[in-house]
Order: C-alpha cells, then structure tokens, then sequence
C-alpha cells in the first residue's frame, strides 16, 4: 500500500488521463482505465455495463468530440473519500467546455462519484458516477 500522496496522485492521473482521452477522442484510451467489468452512470441515460458497453457508447455520433468544436472536461477539487489499500472512492468537480466556432462556453457543470480498485500498479475506476450540477445547451 502507497501513502496517502501516493494514492491520491495515481488518482487523480487516472481521472485527468480519462478527461483527456475523453476530450481527444480516444475511447480506447478512456475504456484502458476501467474495469472490464466497470460502470458508467450518467444522469437520463441506462447504466453503461461493461469495457463493450462503455466503448460503444463513447464511440457513438454525438458522444464524440468534433474537432472543428473542440471540447475540455476541467476536473478538480478532488477529495479522496475513502481509501484503503486495494479500493479508494473520490469525488471532483467537473466543467465541461466546448468551443462552439466563436468562443468557450460552459456546457455541463457536474460532480464525479468515483469509485477505483487497484490493479497491479494502476488505480482502475470500478464505477463512475456522474451528478449535473448544472447543463447549458451549446448552440452548435
């Protein structure tokens, strides 16, 4: 079992290479961070179950980011909730931007209820789930 600093900062990489592969588009990337077996919660959608499930949901046409608008998930506030030395739980907060061609704007606000297992050397997320704060339509 690492310190608590080192649990805390094998986190938050996870959490901040999901947002990136998210944003890029890399959904092989972003599923390479959970559990075969791992769960996607998201407010108005069913359970995503499953690296199948969560790949063809990322995959499909308005999940994906368009490059001509591009978008940024900026996570912080991260609180590690509870932590031992094979499972933690973490909660960020969450602002999604996206640039609609003219500028940057807020689109989504939300919180993330995360839920990890180690794995080998690598905190894996088990359960993701996310509550909106906030949801702004962007014109686009």
């Amino acid at each position: 079992m690492g310190t608590f600093a080192e649990v805390y900062a094998q986190i938050q990489s996870t959490i901040a290479e999901h947002a990136q592969a998210q944003d890029d588009g890399r959904v092989d990337d972003m599923v390479a961070l959970y559990w075969p077996d791992g769960v996607v919660e998201i407010p108005g959608f069913p359970l995503i179950e499953g690296a199948d499930a969560i790949r063809a949901a990322f995959s499909q046409p308005g999940w994906q980011p368009d490059p001509a608008k591009p978008q940024r998930h900026v996570v912080t506030n991260t609180v590690l909730t509870e932590w031992t030395d094979s499972e933690a739980k973490a909660t960020s907060d969450v602002a999604m931007l996206k640039n609609d061609g003219v500028g940057w704007s807020v689109a989504i606000v939300a919180r993330y209820h995360d839920h990890f297992e180690l794995s080998g050397e690598r905190w894996l997320l088990r359960r993701r789930s996310d509550e909106y704060v906030g949801f702004q339509p962007v014109a686009g």
